[in-house]
């Protein structure tokens, strides 16, 4: 054990492996935390770091804790975000190692968050605490955004922690959010934007009746093929500098009709429309009723309803931050990165309101799987990576 390693813990605070094996053996499933914040708090309190882990509520959702941490009382203000809740780990007996043992072989360490995403998590904090034991008196604060509710609702998480702590006058300069941004090796890309989602609800109105008799029903199902087929009749749209073109997929087609000789009465579709920054969810909206409404004219009855959504497109733009987390990776694996905005949602669409935002973390190969794992190797590189970000951000406000 490291001389510098508090009685309180038996591994260094400065190996991201433990620091992750620790966290994982937390088996904080949605909206469960089971001690995972406790850690956190623990780990980066021995370090000087003052925490707080403030509890939002919301009627009809789960109460969930949080956590922000912060050392330094100038600026600039690095702050580093992620979530330490976990999907849950399906079938135990599929699992090669338990879930929550988090149990290493062969370099990769097994476990459900083991790469979404607290090893990212644990790589950056044990940066973040040797950065500060080798500096000190750095200028500058690292501050840590951190919750139990990104695999959920995420109603009573980052998005309330950031109000939460704008509302005591805490300001950040620049966030790196260390969601599992790799596809395959270390070296593959960092997110400087993300897509948003937009999903809609279609129901076309029939006629039931029977099949023997046409002239007395009126089947839905031809009408809501004959508008399913107009939304994807032409392309959103064909993309920009930094984004894909907009996709919208079908997910669900049901008309509740188990019987063979009846024409239903309804038939309904839900689709996903994950949208680049050509459009705001009002423009995209309003240009899937205009596409809904030409294909039907008098012959279809349908009522069409969007689900409301706080995921919206952005684009953090490339400048001196994104070229500084370039450059640490590029330092540290051989390669430049790719700039991507692919993938899903993040909590990025809510940090980007307050300050720019990159994310980058492992590889996420098996994020969400049967024996997710993470590369020990991996792991270790993020928190060089990391710890070089650190010291090329406050160096270069020191001397600006």
């Amino acid at each position: 054990m490291s001389q510098n390693t508090p009685a309180a813990f038996d591994f260094d605070l400065i190996d991201p492996v433990a620091l992750t094996q620790a966290l994982v053996r937390c088996p904080s499933v949605t909206p469960a935390d089971a001690g995972a914040l406790a850690l956190l708090d623990a780990v980066l309190s021995s370090e000087g770091f003052r925490v707080e882990r403030p509890v939002f509520s919301e009627a009809g959702m789960p109460d969930i804790e949080n956590l922000y941490a912060r050392i330094g009382s100038a600026g600039p203000v690095l702050v580093i975000a992620g979530h330490t809740d976990v999907v849950p780990p399906g079938d135990l007996a599929a699992w090669t190692h338990d879930p929550f043992a988090a149990e290493i072989e062969g370099g990769m360490l097994y476990g459900r968050g083991a790469c979404d995403m607290k090893g990212g998590l644990a790589a950056m904090v044990s940066a973040a605490i040797r950065h500060r034991r080798e500096n000190p008196d750095a200028p500058g604060s690292i501050a840590f955004l951190v919750t139990g509710d990104e695999e959920g609702p995420a109603v009573n998480g980052t998005v309330k922690l950031l109000a939460w702590a704008d509302q005591r006058g805490e300001r950040f300069d620049h966030c790196l959010l260390g969601e599992p941004t790799n596809p395959a090796t270390m070296s593959d890309m960092i997110k400087i934007g993300r897509r948003g989602s937009l999903t809609g609800k279609l129901t076309v109105q029939g006629v039931q009746g029977h099949v023997g008799y046409p002239h007395l029903a009126q089947n839905p199902i031809r009408g809501i093929v004959r508008l399913l087929a107009a939304l994807d009749a032409t392309p959103l749209d064909a993309g920009t500098e930094h984004f894909d073109p907009s996709n919208l997929e079908v997910t669900t087609l049901d008309v509740g009709n188990p019987a063979t000789n009846v024409v239903p009465a309804q038939a309904r579709a839900v689709f996903n429309i994950r949208f680049n920054d050509l459009w705001t969810p009002e423009t995209l909206a309003a240009e899937i009723e205009r596409r809904l409404r030409e294909a039907a004219g008098n012959a279809v009855r349908y009522d069409l309803s969007f689900e409301p959504t706080n995921a919206i497109a952005f684009l953090t733009q490339p400048g001196s931050f994104v070229s500084m987390v370039a450059d640490a990776v590029e330092a540290e694996t051989g390669k430049r990165p790719a700039l991507s905005t692919t993938g899903g949602t993040s909590d990025a669409r809510f940090i980007k309101n307050y300050c720019p935002v990159v994310e980058y973390g492992v590889v996420g190969q098996t994020m969400h799987q049967i024996d997710e794992r993470v590369a020990t190797a991996d792991l270790m590189t993020l928190e060089r990576i990391t710890h070089r970000l650190l010291t090329a951000y406050f160096a270069a406000a020191q001397h600006a």
